[in-house]
């Protein structure tokens, strides 16, 4: 998935075809097909079933493209982007972003315990006072781990 998303508001009008989108998104054409058959996406046919996407269609695959980066499910990007209920939406929202919470925070612990290796001098990192207080932060509690708490 590229890492960040490109959308212009000034997109020319005109349907764009699905060599174009998938060029504008950086993504395979077939994702988008997927896309569609999972029920994200409905360009609309023209001639001889050829896709067209609009505005809209490329504001939806932004959309989809953010939601996939953040670790969300097609089946919850689905139901958050087909839900006419804002409560419903906001459920799935809502159960998204405690995970994505969860995430980081487990993300920012190692990051953490890296940057504290990248500042030991010790030849055994594991002797480190510093990294040692790192790591009794950032690991699982439970058996089987002894740390110096």
């Amino acid at each position: 998935m590229p890492a960040m998303i490109r959308l212009n508001v000034d997109m020319k009008s005109s349907p764009m075809t699905i060599g174009q989108v998938a060029d504008h998104f950086g993504l395979p054409a077939h994702v988008l097909r997927h896309w569609e058959s999972m029920g994200l996406l409905s360009p609309v046919r023209v001639a001889g079933g050829r896709r067209r996407y609009t505005r809209d269609d490329l504001f939806r695959v932004a959309s989809i493209v953010i939601a996939k980066q953040a670790g969300l499910s097609l089946p919850d990007i689905r139901t958050f982007l087909a839900a006419g209920d804002p409560a419903a939406r906001k459920d799935v929202l809502r159960h998204n972003h405690r995970a994505l919470q969860a995430k980081m925070a487990a993300l920012r612990s190692a990051l953490d315990l890296l940057e504290a290796g990248m500042n030991c001098s010790h030849e055994d990192i594991t002797t480190c006072p510093n990294y040692r207080a790192r790591l009794a932060e950032a690991a699982p509690e439970g058996p089987g781990f002894v740390g110096d708490r």
